[in-house]
């Protein structure tokens, strides 16, 4: 598959996903950018790997995350990020806008694990593949989140995905 066959066919998905990571459309949007501009000369590498489409998805968090190093991107602020409805009259979708303002809130590394393990469907390990770590720092930024998470909506049922 060449370059632009692979950004053809991927570049909505890329863009979804790199959303959830980073939490901003804009940023996900720049962070796309940003990877595919770095990606392209190294196609000929990338795309002999097992899967060329992984790798790209690390290469988007990976960026994400030094993007947060930035000043500009050390806060994330709700009217920056994804635009998060009103809280809806209807308690079914109060919790939903709660668990997402919530998650925006949660510090950048912890926002990518929970990202790639609910919305990815990843396994501990995968994670730890992506953001270059131990699996014990996956768990321990997994715990820290669903422990954040637990302690604002304490009526709520939240689980944690056992790792297999």
């Amino acid at each position: 598959m060449t370059f632009e066959e692979f950004v053809a066919s991927r570049l909505a998905a890329l863009l979804r996903y790199a959303t959830v990571v980073t939490w901003n459309p804009h940023l996900a949007e720049d962070v796309v950018q940003e990877v595919l501009v770095r990606a392209q000369p190294r196609w000929g590498r990338i795309s002999r790997v097992e899967a060329p489409e992984r790798y790209v998805q690390r290469m988007v968090v990976n960026e994400f995350l030094s993007w947060r190093r930035r000043a500009a991107a050390r806060l994330l602020h709700l009217g920056d990020g994804i635009d998060v409805p009103e809280p809806d009259h209807a308690e079914q979708h109060a919790d939903r806008d709660a668990m997402m303002r919530l998650i925006g809130g949660l510090p950048p590394r912890q926002r990518a694990v929970i990202a790639l393990r609910f919305y990815e469907d990843m396994s501990v390990e995968e994670i730890a593949d992506v953001l270059s770590c131990r699996t014990s720092t996956v768990r321990t930024h997994l715990s820290r989140a669903m422990d954040t998470l637990r302690a604002a909506l304490p009526g709520t049922l939240i689980t944690t995905k056992e790792a297999p």
